[in-house]
């Protein structure tokens, strides 16, 4: 399998300033933790059943409504794309936003979910927000702004990720062995535990932030969708790590992704793309 070369779209330089942006997106966290927090755990929670037979509570679209006041108050020009409430166009500059993922923790009163906001460029992701405000954490950044989490006293933290550049010494998140197993990659999900120090099944957006703060060196997920991980590109690169699909490449639109912390990045896609004697299954 040929892959894609290390340097790639995700690493293109950005001109331009995105303080502002980012300060807006902080915003926007804020104001979508009020409303999120509101409902959770509330014994009355309205939980509907979608078409693709996933959930949606109305904290999720009371969340994204929230957000896209906002947004339409103070960027009215910038396209949005939600996961409740779709896409208002295709502009070079497009806030997506997942109001709650993590919706299957939210409606069982489990506080492993966040907010995600980011803002795209000509495709690119230059500005990522996590919140989760049931354990009071969140993470941000910008491109060539750092990227950040709250400390235990309040105060910004820069993030690092691992130097650890061996598998036997990896610590790893697989979300979960279904997803392995629906994507036909059981025998990738073997080899890759099988390799590592530690596997651990973290799940949705909370391992991605454990990488950027240098605490695991691989998370991969499939069925995703571009509002479920385009926050978490900018953070985890200005982390200083990588972010591509499991193939390698630098996309949001493949239904998969790999998060590394860079130093094993192809070693990890070497991995799981090796020729094997047994049939992923």
């Amino acid at each position: 399998m040929t892959l894609p070369p290390a340097d790639s779209v995700f690493d293109t330089p950005h001109d331009g300033d995105l303080s502002e942006d980012l300060a807006l997106a902080l915003h926007l966290a804020d104001v979508a933790d009020t409303v999120s927090m509101a409902r959770f755990d509330a014994a009355d929670l309205d939980v509907r059943t979608k078409a693709d037979a996933s959930h949606v509570t109305e904290a999720d679209l009371a969340t994204e409504q929230a957000i896209r006041g906002i947004l339409e108050a103070e960027r009215p020009g910038d396209d949005v794309f939600g996961e409740e409430f779709g896409s208002s166009g295709t502009g070079a500059r497009r806030w997506v936003i997942d109001p709650i993922d993590g919706t299957a923790n939210y409606l069982r009163g489990i506080p492993m979910w966040a907010t995600l906001i980011a803002l795209t460029v000509d495709g690119v992701p230059r500005v990522g927000v996590v919140s989760q405000p049931a354990i009071a954490r969140r993470w941000w950044a910008a491109w060539g702004l750092g990227a950040w989490t709250n400390a235990a006293d309040g105060s910004p933290r820069r993030l690092a990720v691992s130097s650890v550049d061996s598998l036997a010494e990896a610590s790893v998140s697989f979300q979960s062995i279904g997803q392995w197993r629906e994507a036909g990659q059981l025998a990738a999900l073997e080899r890759l535990t099988a390799a590592v120090w530690r596997d651990r099944g973290y799940g949705d957006a909370w391992p991605y932030m454990l990488l950027a703060e240098g605490r695991v060196e691989f998370v991969a997920e499939f069925d995703v969708k571009e509002y479920d991980i385009a926050a978490l590109v900018p953070i985890i690169h200005e982390a200083g790590g990588r972010f591509t699909d499991f193939a390698g490449a630098d996309t949001l639109t493949t239904g998969s992704s790999l998060a590394t912390n860079g130093s094993l990045h192809q070693t990890f896609l070497d991995l799981l793309h090796s020729p094997t004697p047994e049939t992923d299954r």
